[in-house]
C-alpha cells in the first residue's frame, strides 16, 4: 500500500498544526462559529445532533493494522469505545470532544492518516472495489490510479470550493463492487489486448433527491491523460454548476442540464486546452505508485483438501466460506468478509476490542493489511485457505463470524435521526427490527443474495435508491414514516445499475417489517427455478413488475 513520503508527512503535520491554531481562536472566541465553520468540515468535523461526529479518511478502503490500532485508540481515548464504517469506506467518531480533535488529528498523522477532504464542497475520498489487488475478476488494480487521484486533488486550489461535495469512485473488475454508475465520476479502469491501461469515464451520476444514473462520457481514455480530462470534467463543473441552490448543484443536474453529449461537447472543448499539460501523468510517476501497491510475497500452496474436509466437519463454518468469502487471483488464497452486522448492534458500528483483533487478525494472516467495505464490514484480503478455519472461529469469538455477506440482515444502514441532524427519521431502530424478524439462515438462505439499503433522510447516505428493496425515512407532521422502493442495484454480480421504484404510499415504522415479510412472501410465491436455481428477488422483481407486491402489500395494510 501506499507510503507517505516527506511532502506527504509535511504537508499533514502543517494541517494539524494549522487546524489546532483554529481551534484554539474559535474556543477564545476569536472566530464566529460561521468562520469555523469551513475551518471544522474541511478537516471531517460535523456538528451533529448530539455532538461532534469527525469522519477519519480511508483512501479507497484500503488501512494497514498500525493504522487500525490507532483508530481503536482513538475510540477507546476520545470517543466511547466503538467506531462507525461508513459507506464511503472511512471510519467516523459520533462523540469525540471539540477540544481534543486535533489531537485526534495528531494521532492520525503519526500513522500516515488524516481527516482532509472528508467533508465540505470539495472532491472526497476516492472509493474503489474492497477486493482491489486480490479479487479472481481483477483485470488490474485500481488502488494506484484512485491514489494518483487523491494525490491531485487534495488541496487543489482550483477545486477546493466546487459548487457542491464531489464524489469519484473507479473498478478494475468484472463485477463492479464499486457503484460506479451512481457517482458523481465513475471511472472503470481496464487493459487493452497490447497491455495499455485505459479508462472509461462516466459523469453525471448519484443518489439523494435527484438519483440519477451517470452517462458514459469517454471511452478508453488513456492512462497519461487521466488527470487532464478529470481536470476538463472538474472545470466544466466548476464554471456552470449551480451555486444559488444547494439542492440543484451537484454535476448530476448540469449534466440533466445540458444532457450527457451538452456536457461532454464541454469538456472535450476544454481538454483541447490541457491535454498534454502540466497534469499530464509521466511514466515515471505511474510506476512509483504501481510499484508502491505491488502484491505481497505470497506463498505457493499445493493443492489440497483440508478445507472441503474441515466444511463438511463444520456446517457453519462452510456457510461462511459460501457467503463471506471470494476466490483469490494467487491460488491457496482467499479473501474474507468480516461481518459488523450482528442483531442488536447498529450496522457498521465496530469496538475497539474488536478492532484490536482486526489488526491482530490481518498481521497473522493478510500481510498486515485491511479494507473497509462500501457494504460497511471489514475485509482481509490475501488470507491462506488453510488458515480460514483459524481466523473464523476467532472472528466469531469477537462477534465479526456471522456469515451473512450478501443476505437479507448484511444490510447498509446510515445512522440516521439517532446521531444526524438531517435525517428526518431514525434507521437503526428499522435495522434492528428487520435483523430480529428474519434472524433465521433457512430462511435468509432461501431468500438469496438480497440488499436492503435504509437512509434516514433524502440525502441517501445509506444508498436506499439501489438497494433491492430500499427504505427511506421521512417526516409526516412531525411522525416518522417510511418509504418503501423496489428493484434498485448498484451495478455488482454483471448487472447493469438500476434506481429503485416507490411502491406507494409510506409506511409508520411499527409496520415496516410486515411489509417487508409480505414482500418476501410474493417473490417465494413467483420465482421460477431453473437448472436447480432459485430466481433472485431482483430477476423476480423485474420479470413480474410492481403490480404483484403492490397490491399486496397495501391489501395487507387494508
Amino acid at each position: 500500500m501506499y507510503r507517505y513520503d516527506n511532502f506527504d508527512h509535511n504537508f499533514v503535520r502543517e494541517r494539524v498544526a494549522h487546524y489546532r491554531a483554529q481551534t484554539e481562536r474559535y474556543l477564545a472566541g476569536q472566530l464566529t462559529e460561521d468562520e469555523f465553520l469551513q475551518l471544522r468540515l474541511r478537516n471531517g468535523l460535523y456538528v451533529q445532533r448530539l455532538a461532534p461526529m469527525l469522519r477519519v479518511a480511508v483512501p479507497y478502503g484500503t488501512l494497514n493494522s498500525q493504522q487500525l490500532r490507532t483508530l481503536a485508540h482513538i475510540a477507546r481515548h476520545y470517543d466511547r469505545g466503538y467506531g462507525h464504517l461508513s459507506t464511503r469506506q472511512n471510519m467516523q467518531f459520533n462523540w469525540p470532544e471539540l477540544p481534543e480533535v486535533p489531537d485526534i488529528l495528531e494521532a492520525l498523522a503519526n500513522v500516515e492518516m488524516h481527516a482532509i477532504q472528508t467533508s465540505g464542497n470539495c472532491i472526497r475520498n476516492v472509493t474503489t472495489d474492497e477486493f482491489a489487488g486480490a479479487a479472481a475478476d481483477e483485470d488490474i488494480d485500481p488502488r494506484p490510479y484512485c491514489e494518483v487521484i487523491r494525490q491531485w486533488s487534495t488541496n487543489h486550489p482550483e477545486f477546493d470550493w466546487l459548487p457542491r461535495k464531489f464524489k469519484i469512485a473507479m473498478t478494475g473488475a468484472a463485477q463492479d463492487r464499486a457503484a460506479v454508475a451512481v457517482h458523481d465520476i465513475g471511472i472503470r479502469v481496464h487493459t487493452a489486448d497490447n497491455g495499455e491501461v485505459l479508462f472509461d469515464i462516466w459523469v453525471g451520476g448519484g443518489l439523494g433527491r435527484t438519483p440519477v444514473i451517470g452517462a458514459l462520457i469517454r471511452a478508453d481514455v488513456p492512462i497519461k491523460h487521466l488527470l487532464t480530462y478529470l481536470e476538463s470534467c472538474m472545470r466544466v463543473y466548476n464554471r456552470y454548476g449551480r451555486r444559488d441552490n444547494k439542492y440543484k448543484a451537484r454535476i448530476k443536474i448540469l449534466v440533466r442540464a445540458l444532457t450527457a453529449e451538452g456536457f461532454k461537447a464541454q469538456v472535450e472543448e476544454e481538454w483541447a486546452h490541457l491535454k498534454d499539460g502540466p497534469s499530464t501523468l509521466t511514466e515515471e510517476e505511474m510506476q512509483r505508485l504501481v510499484d508502491a501497491f505491488a502484491p505481497p510475497e505470497f506463498d505457493t500452496f499445493e493443492e489440497t483438501s483440508k478445507l472441503s474436509e474441515q466444511r463438511l466437519a463444520n456446517p457453519e463454518f462452510s456457510r461462511w466460506i459460501k457467503h463471506n468469502t471470494v476466490p483469490h487471483k494467487q491460488p491457496g488464497y482467499a479473501a474474507a468478509t468480516l461481518s459488523t452486522k450482528v442483531t442488536g448492534v447498529p450496522p457498521g458500528d465496530v469496538s475497539d476490542e474488536q478492532m484490536e483483533a482486526v489488526a491482530d487478525w490481518a498481521d497473522q494472516y493478510s500481510f498486515g493489511e485491511i479494507r473497509i467495505t462500501h457494504e460497511q464490514n471489514f475485509v482481509l484480503p490475501h488470507v491462506p485457505q488453510d488458515q480460514l478455519l483459524t481466523l473464523w472461529q476467532a472472528a466469531h469469538d469477537q462477534g465479526l463470524g456471522n456469515y451473512n455477506a450478501g443476505l437479507l440482515t448484511d444490510m447498509i444502514c446510515c445512522p440516521g435521526g439517532d446521531y444526524c441532524s438531517l435525517a428526518n427519521a431514525k434507521s437503526i431502530p428499522v435495522a434492528e427490527a428487520i435483523q430480529r424478524r428474519f434472524d433465521n439462515y433457512d430462511y435468509l438462505h432461501d431468500l438469496g443474495d438480497l440488499d436492503i439499503n435504509i437512509s434516514g433522510c433524502m440525502n441517501a447516505c445509506g444508498h436506499h435508491h439501489v438497494g433491492h428493496i430500499g427504505i427511506l425515512g421521512v417526516d409526516k407532521k412531525g411522525q416518522e414514516f417510511y418509504q418503501i422502493s423496489l428493484g434498485g442495484h448498484s451495478g455488482h454480480s454483471g448487472r447493469a445499475a438500476s434506481l429503485g421504484q416507490i411502491i406507494g404510499p409510506s409506511f409508520a415504522r411499527d409496520e415496516v417489517t410486515d411489509v417487508i415479510d409480505t414482500l418476501f412472501c410474493v417473490y417465494l410465491e413467483n420465482r421460477l427455478t431453473s437448472d436447480g436455481e432459485q430466481e433472485s428477488f431482483l430477476s423476480c422483481f423485474q420479470r413480474i413488475g410492481m403490480d404483484p407486491f403492490k397490491e399486496r402489500v397495501y391489501a395487507a395494510a387494508d
